[in-house]
């Protein structure tokens, strides 16, 4: 079947299940002001964190031709626009300007998704254990063990957990008491937008299905989430084009920051370019801008999971991309340690890969050793679950409109570990960043190699894949799987 442009990497293209349809301009506010010789797009620019420094930039940005979206002054991070293909040449010269480099190779404009998803009938009566109504469909959740994480605990009201992602419906009856408002915005300017319309999903199930897995209430309906007695804040950070432009996570990661979430889930690569080389200035400049929001973020007390990506790829030996800039034309250039994943390889991020219903890695997952943190369940569709014919391997969450459906891909492992890390920040309620991420990886249960260490399901040669390290570290599962059981038990730990 075909992937919506939704996500190439984590929020689509082994999100092999999607419903999207749709399309919005993004916003052009003092476009005029620009000239009018090429596309208007979007810049970061970086420069020295301080007010003086970042008024100065926007000083100079505005005398090339530019206009100011957004200014971060905390990092040193300004989003500005411009349609003169000369201004970021003009703004390097500047001795204000660190780095400057265009978010984007597509001017801003409307884009077009499309998008099937499967849905789940869901019973008219919760089953005589008390179960919910469709838990015996969420092989997921039994298989990181939710059930006897929530003889402990189902989390605390004190831990936030952002999801960076298409919005959520917070008007589903699985959601709609986890869901605050007060704590949401829409970042598609690349300034936060508070208003309630603006963080709701418009084109994209996958937000709504994200938060289902790391936080469905339990109710007596639909599906049960891994810490239901979290609050969920949604941070709109993909367009009805199903792009996550920098100046998105940019904004998503300062909102975090400064609203002191403790958790935020990440199931995207930052477009448009799947790896971003410090050799090209653009690309460098967007990985630094990145980096600072990232950093931030983790120095008020946030930390950040994020997918693998769904390419199969080796990160810790990268060779190729044939598929950047997904917003034009992709083209196939060399790549090697230099170009990194945004944001799964920036410093402190937890990078999740995925396993199938028999707890091996996903034949889609991307792996490393090194890079990978911990696995969780994402899917696999050459599985089937057992009892569920319907369910096809994939797992099962809250869609938009009151529905629940099946989704696979490293965007659905990523919010296991989002969910299990809040459980941890429930019970380690002392635990900063870099505690957690420790906790995370101390409490994995260690998954080995595949005997020879390579993996290639059906014998096709499509998704070879070698796995590199221990039991207790390697490219496939990192440390492990992650234990919502154990997250549950501070005494374990």
């Amino acid at each position: 079947m075909s992937v919506p442009r939704i996500r190439r990497s984590a929020l689509t293209a082994a999100c092999l299940a999607l419903a999207t349809a749709g399309a919005l301009a993004l916003p052009t506010a003092g476009a005029a002001a620009a000239t009018a010789d090429g596309p208007l797009l979007s810049y970061v620019v970086n420069t020295r964190a301080n007010h003086g420094q970042t008024q100065k930039a926007e000083r100079e940005i505005r005398a090339a031709g530019g206009t100011v979206v957004a200014s971060y002054e905390r990092i040193g991070v300004v989003i500005a626009r411009s349609t003169d293909p000369g201004f970021a040449a003009r703004l390097r010269a500047s001795k204000t300007v660190d780095s400057v480099g265009a978010s984007r190779t597509a001017g801003i404009e409307a884009a077009d998704v499309e998008g099937v998803v499967q849905e789940a009938a869901v019973p008219a009566t919760a089953p005589a254990d008390g179960s919910e109504p469709l838990w015996a469909n969420q092989w997921d959740m039994r298989q990181i063990g939710v059930d006897r994480a929530h003889r402990q605990t189902l989390g605390s009201r004190s831990v936030v957990v952002g999801v960076l992602d298409s919005g959520i419906d917070a008007t589903h009856e699985d959601l709609a008491a986890n869901v605050d408002p007060e704590l949401s915005a829409s970042c598609l300017s690349g300034s936060p937008d508070t208003s309630w319309q603006s963080w709701q999903p418009t084109t994209s199930s996958h937000g709504t299905h994200v938060a289902g897995t790391i936080a469905a209430a339990k109710n007596g309906k639909g599906v049960e989430g891994i810490a239901p007695g979290v609050r969920l804040a949604a941070v709109k950070v993909v367009d009805d084009g199903g792009f996550i432009y920098p100046e998105y996570a940019i904004c998503g990661f300062v909102w975090a920051a400064e609203h002191h979430f403790q958790v935020t889930n990440n199931s995207y690569y930052v477009d448009p370019w799947m790896f971003n080389c410090a050799a090209d200035p653009d690309q460098a400049a967007v990985s630094e801008a990145v980096r600072r929001a990232v950093d931030y973020s983790r120095r008020n007390g946030v930390l950040n999971v994020a997918a693998a990506g769904n390419e199969n790829i080796d990160l810790a030996h990268k060779t190729v991309d044939v598929s950047s800039p997904d917003d034009t034309v992709p083209a196939t250039r060399p790549i090697g340690a230099d170009c990194l994943d945004l944001p799964a390889e920036l410093p402190g991020v937890v990078a999740v890969s995925a396993i199938g219903v028999k707890g091996d890695k996903s034949y889609y997952s991307s792996y490393g050793l090194h890079k990978v943190t911990v696995a969780a369940p994402g899917g696999d569709s050459r599985y089937q679950v057992p009892d569920t014919p319907d369910a096809k391997g994939g797992v099962l969450s809250t869609l938009p409109g009151g529905t629940y459906g099946y989704m696979s891909g490293t965007s659905m492992a990523s919010p296991h570990v989002a969910g299990v890390a809040a459980l941890l920040a429930s019970t380690h309620p002392w635990a900063g960043p870099e505690q957690l991420r420790a906790l995370l990886v101390d409490q994995a249960d260690p998954h080995a190699c595949p005997t020879g260490g390579v993996l290639d399901p059906g014998g096709t040669g499509l998704y070879r894949a070698t796995c590199e390290g221990s039991g207790h570290d390697n490219g496939f599962y990192g440390a492990g799987v992650v234990s919502a059981a154990k997250a549950a038990d501070r005494w374990r730990l």
